[in-house]
């Protein structure tokens, strides 16, 4: 059941960067969720097959992602949401290694936290549990009937101490990250999510709001 099922890049002009992937992708529209206001963004959420591409970007001072935005100077790779069939055991890994959650929510079909990402270096880590499995309530209402015929398979995180992070982030999620297609590059300038993977053959990577997409056609989960 782990994987990694939203990858979330920040950027200073949300549909410039929306735009750009639609295009390079070919995405439908994306989903734009009125409960990130609540963190001070907008959004735009993609559907690939049943994971999901979001990019936000604030629109209030001192958010998250917009101290992010700065402290790089300027667009950058934001967040990685893995699903997992027992999130209280996750949480109490996460625990016993000292890193702290920033945003817990409990809901029918979402129950979700965040870990900082000062402790989990590189990037804000999501641990999601959705009921059913299959569902994923950030991609919005009837998700499946704008997903795209290609799929996410893994992420680059970039950071001066990978092995240390690598460690942190394989005890936590409870399986090697090779196996959720996650790589711990090492990076002295700690760019975190620098590389997202998708399933499909789009010819020569790209980079859009600082981060690589990179393709694999014969990538199969």
């Amino acid at each position: 059941m782990l994987r990694l099922r939203q990858a979330v890049l920040a950027a200073r002009d949300l549909d410039a960067v929306a735009g750009e992937l639609s295009d390079r992708l070919g995405l439908s529209a994306p989903f734009a969720d009125p409960g990130v206001g609540h963190f001070g963004l907008r959004n735009a959420v993609f559907c690939l097959g049943d994971t999901f591409l979001e990019v936000v970007s604030p629109v209030q001072p001192d958010t998250a992602a917009g101290r992010l935005i700065e402290r790089r100077g300027g667009d950058s790779g934001y967040m990685t949401m893995f699903q997992l069939d027992d999130l209280a055991a996750a949480r109490q890994r996460a625990q016993n290694l000292g890193v702290r959650e920033v945003f817990e929510v409990a809901l029918d079909d979402m129950a979700e936290v965040h870990l900082h990402p000062a402790d989990m270096r590189g990037a804000i880590v999501s641990l999601s549990e959705p009921t059913p499995p299959d569902a994923w309530r950030w991609g919005g209402p009837d998700w499946q009937a704008r997903s795209a015929p290609v799929e996410i398979f893994g992420a680059t995180i970039a950071v001066a101490d990978p092995e240390a992070v690598a460690a942190r982030w394989q005890t936590i999620l409870g399986a090697p990250l090779e196996s959720i297609g996650i790589e711990i590059a090492r990076d002295d300038e700690e760019r975190g999510l620098v590389e997202i993977v998708i399933g499909g053959d789009f010819g020569v990577p790209f980079e859009v709001g600082s981060v690589r997409f990179s393709f694999n056609e014969e990538e199969e989960r």
